[in-house]
């Protein structure tokens, strides 16, 4: 029977969509992109950069297989819904599939789910559109300016310096971490002093003399003026005022990010994996249904129905003080509101009730979004405030007090956002009070700190630098090519990216850089927004980058190879380290005149004698990087086979015997050994 087809990106969440959509529908998956950008032509960017841009597609490694399957089902089928993500990347890989699998037309339609359970596929079904062409374009423009970006720049650092790639935003994310090192290392700290009144409630620390600010600088300023201090103090002032304690809006994928960072430990990377799993669906007994919304947004929007499903739920469990209002955020350039904030698709679905079917990471990570959604739909917290003016010889001492009166969406939050009381003694004024002690300390003021992984996405959000959806990747790239280190939970930057950076200011500031950066954003939206045109904004940048590149490729001095301390031995010259495709390796300083190249000594692993000739099967690795057995005999002897040799014999054929899976059989026949 001919079936309607539905592409989607991920095969878990084919299988979930699938159940929802019956015996009518076939649900296949493409495992995300399935064509990439060329490497032939100018450059090997597969984009012609002479005519207008014009983009050259090649389907992906090991995808050749799958496209000739969906092309199958295309053909077998009725109608096409291609339902890869309701993003800008969703969008390109939707158009890819359509231009790629040769669909017409009008034999397809593009649905969104924003939420992955039963009513929203259904829903999305019913409203079906075509390709969002402008969002293609975007997409498709960030992918042009990514390319010639990395491969041009990754080149240039390459052959001229020790690192091996740069890019659009990469780079300037190195950059601030980079900055903030050079901070710390010219911070110049002061000296200051503190005085502080000890009373048997509470401590008040000094502020004023004669009502005007004070600085202590020294020790002998600090003595000077406990000199003039007794222990008995006059309650000059109290004010009390109530204060109104919000609760955040609810998660976007950068905040999501730090606070999963922050408070659950995960890294970013990790977070979206786990996200990923919540929103394509958690199998719950004989349901199957994703947990949260889409989690790759930068709107704190919420739907009408789940708030108003929330405010039930809020009254009926907490009481109607408890129900709170719609958290707004001010207004921040680049936002796209194609959906909604990160929130669980039920208020009914509680962690406590989902913990059964969750690993504990994927119930950490919901608990975390269910309760800030949850939170931030109600009430304010209240807390009084109390400041308390003592005055001793006309120098002003202040403390302050804190205490919460009404809890609000702390009622559900408070594990996750501390509120600790802090309360002072009932005064009045002109009361007298005797400090059990007066005591100066020294203090020294700190430079910035370095970035951990939240407060530098909080950092490249706060700039517009790229998009939260790529923060993950762009963070991993760091740490992969050796730009930075970890240490203590912060980023510091290493020799090669302080070079990599350093080498790139020197020629292109004017591109990698901040403001360059988030500009380039804008234009994206623009795009997206028909309101801008592609291929003007693509010709701005090359123009002027590609001369920048010529430039530095001719004048930009080149790092020279670091010596090992010995000599070549078929030439004499000294040995140094290059760097190639495959990591470091050792050769002559005097190439292209001299071509040796130290071969690499690696330890033989040896298994036990081959079967078949004198010699031994010893551990290999392909070129994947997969560990295989074979004969070190190889090409005379091609005994190989992927599974750990025992040692023994097939006593049928007198081959290996193999352990596969801890199964006991022969590597060429079909021996099974008996283990009873």
């Amino acid at each position: 029977m001919t079936k309607n087809l539905v592409i989607v990106e991920s095969p878990s969440k084919s299988k979930t969509i699938e159940k929802y959509l019956g015996n009518e529908y076939k649900v296949v998956s493409s495992k995300g992109h399935i064509r990439d950008l060329a490497t032939t032509g100018k450059y090997g960017l597969g984009i012609d950069v002479d005519n207008d841009f014009k983009t050259s597609y090649i389907p992906i490694a090991g995808k050749k297989k799958i496209i000739t399957e969906l092309k199958k089902n295309v053909k077998e089928s009725n109608k096409v819904f291609l339902a890869t993500d309701p993003d800008r990347e969703g969008e390109a890989i939707s158009w890819h599939l359509k231009d790629a699998l040769g669909i017409k037309e009008n034999d397809y339609e593009r649905v969104l789910f924003h939420e992955i359970t039963k009513n929203k596929v259904i829903e999305a079904f019913k409203n079906p559109r075509k390709i969002d062409y402008n969002l293609v374009k975007s997409q498709e423009t960030r992918r042009i300016l990514d390319r010639i970006i990395g491969f041009r720049l990754s080149k240039l650092m390459q052959s001229k310096t020790g690192g091996k790639s740069a890019g659009r935003v990469q780079s300037v994310a190195l950059k601030l971490i980079v900055d903030r090192e050079r901070e710390i290392q010219n911070f110049k700290s002061e000296e200051y002093w503190s005085i502080d009144a000890i009373f048997n409630e509470f401590e008040a620390t000094l502020f004023n003399y004669k009502n005007k600010e004070i600085k202590i600088s020294n020790e002998e300023e600090a003595k000077n003026i406990l000199s003039k201090l007794d222990n008995k103090f006059i309650v000059s002032s109290i004010s009390e005022k109530e204060k109104l304690k919000k609760a955040k809006p609810p998660f976007i994928t950068s905040t999501l990010q730090q606070d999963s960072s922050n408070k659950l430990n995960f890294n970013a990377k990790k977070t979206m994996s786990l996200a990923q799993k919540l929103y394509e669906g958690i199998d719950i007994g004989s349901d199957t249904v994703g947990l949260i919304t889409y989690m790759r947004t930068d709107s704190i929007r919420l739907s009408d129905d789940y708030v108003n499903e929330a405010y039930k739920y809020i009254n009926d469990v907490y009481g109607k003080e408890y129900v709170g209002y719609i958290k707004k955020a001010k207004k921040k350039e680049n936002v796209q509101d194609a959906h909604e904030a990160i929130r669980p698709t039920s208020v009914f679905r509680t962690p406590e009730k989902m913990k059964p079917y969750l690993t504990n990471d994927l119930y950490k990570l919901y608990e975390l979004i269910y309760y800030r959604t949850l939170a931030s739909l109600m009430a304010d917290a209240k807390v009084n405030s109390t400041s308390v003016i003592l005055d001793n010889n006309d120098y002003q001492f202040r403390a302050t007090g804190q205490v919460l009166i009404y809890d609000g969406y702390l009622k559900v939050y408070k594990e996750f956002e501390k509120s600790e009381d802090k309360a002072l003694p009932v005064l009045k004024a002109n009361d007298n009070l005797t400090a059990n002690s007066i005591e100066k300390e020294q203090h020294f003021t700190q430079p910035p700190s370095r970035y951990t992984e939240a407060k530098l996405i909080k950092e490249m959000e706060d700039l517009g630098i790229g998009r939260p959806s790529t923060y993950a990747t762009v963070i991993d790239t760091l740490k992969e090519r050796d730009y930075v280190k970890l240490e203590d939970k912060k980023f510091i930057p290493t020799e090669i990216g302080i070079e990599t950076t350093d080498k790139l200011q020197e020629f292109f500031s004017d591109i990698i850089n901040v403001e360059y950066t988030a500009n380039m954003e804008t234009d994206l939206d623009k795009i997206a927004d028909e309101k801008q045109d592609y291929i003007k904004v693509l010709h701005n940048f090359y123009d002027s980058f590609e001369p920048l590149v010529k430039k530095a490729f001719s004048e930009m001095e080149k790092k020279s190879p670091e010596e090992t301390g010995d000599a070549c031995p078929e030439c004499g010259s000294p040995l140094v380290i290059r760097n190639g495709k495959y990591g470091e390796f050792i050769a002559c300083s005097n190439y292209p005149n001299c071509k040796y190249i130290k071969k690499e000594e690696k330890e033989v692993k040896e298994i036990t004698k081959c079967p078949k000739c004198n010699g031994m099967i010893v551990e290999k690795v392909s070129k994947k990087g997969k560990v295989f057995y074979g004969c070190n005999n190889y090409p005379k002897c091609k005994v190989a086979t992927w599974d750990i040799p025992t040692g023994d014999t097939c006593p049928k054929c007198n081959e290996l015997l193999v352990n596969h899976n801890g199964t006991i059989k022969c590597s060429s026949c079909d021996y099974v050994q008996n283990n009873n």
